[in-house]
């Protein structure tokens, strides 16, 4: 009896494996749960969606009544209405003043901490940058979705180019859109700083839009602004995207255009992942 006791008193004791490796999901199920966690942060405040649906519809209207007085101008293109050019650009436009959100909702999560619990967790830190930039692409997609329905039921959008010409420049623009956000979030990883990155969105955002072709052609513009519009990024973009809604030539605005998004898409993913894997005080 007392060997047995003893036997039971010094008998090894299991000692939990800690060396095992602590694995995350699949790949896709992370992307899918960190989708979703942006895009319920993103639509949280029901306020905050409103009015990033309203502003797009505001731009319209009064763009539509300051510049459409100018439409019979010669150096308009004949037999088109002023919606009808208008619109296309606005998409554009409307994408780029809402893809600087990305960035600065990345520079947000930084200092609130969750970005650094995503660093103790077997998450794969790239997949944080991809789903921000699917969750807020979403974001644009709606808010260019809600432009097109009211520029047609409200203000009479009819583009000669008809609905597969009018979806083929949203897809367009939605790729287009899609390289800046990840200019934006690179720009964030690299400057984590949400005073600079709204600066920035400000500094860059109004000469990029009316620098271009986006609100009158090119000949209405003043010469020296013309050599700038020439060279914009956005006055391709814009092209393309007209000349999709519209069934005009392809020419090389739409080659241009997704030629340019692929190669930024491509530089600001690699810069962003760099950035990103950076620790938090580096």
């Amino acid at each position: 009896m007392a060997l047995q006791e003893r036997t039971r008193d010094t008998a090894p004791i299991a000692v939990p494996d800690t060396t095992a490796e602590w694995r995350g999901g699949s790949i896709r199920a992370q992307l899918w749960v960190l989708t979703g966690r942006q895009i319920r942060s993103m639509y949280g405040d029901t306020r905050l969606a409103l009015f990033s649906l309203l502003q797009p519809l505001i731009m319209l209207l009064l763009l539509s009544e300051i510049f459409g007085s100018m439409a019979n101008r010669d150096d308009f293109p004949h037999g088109v209405r002023y919606i009808d050019y208008l619109v296309p650009a606005l998409l554009v436009t409307t994408g780029i003043g809402s893809a600087q959100g990305a960035g600065v909702g990345l520079v947000k999560d930084m200092d609130n901490g969750i970005v650094a619990r995503f660093r103790v967790l077997p998450t794969r830190l790239p997949l944080v940058l991809v789903a921000r930039s699917l969750a807020d692409l979403l974001r644009v997609f709606t808010e260019l979705l809600v432009l097109l329905a009211c520029g047609t039921v409200f203000f009479g959008f009819r583009p000669s180019g008809g609905v597969l010409g009018t979806a083929a420049a949203l897809l367009l623009t939605v790729f287009v859109i899609w390289s800046l956000i990840w200019c934006f979030i690179a720009l964030a990883a690299w400057l984590r700083s949400v005073e600079v990155m709204s600066s920035i969105a400000v500094l860059v955002m109004f000469p990029l839009m009316f620098a271009s072709s986006a609100f009158v052609p090119l000949k209405g513009l003043p010469e020296w602004l013309q050599v700038v519009a020439k060279v914009n990024p956005v006055t391709y973009a814009v092209d393309g995207s007209r000349r999709l809604a519209l069934g005009w030539d392809l020419g090389l605005g739409v080659v241009g255009a997704l030629g340019t998004s692929a190669v930024l898409l491509a530089l600001a993913g690699f810069v962003a992942a760099k950035c990103f894997q950076r620790a938090p005080n580096a």
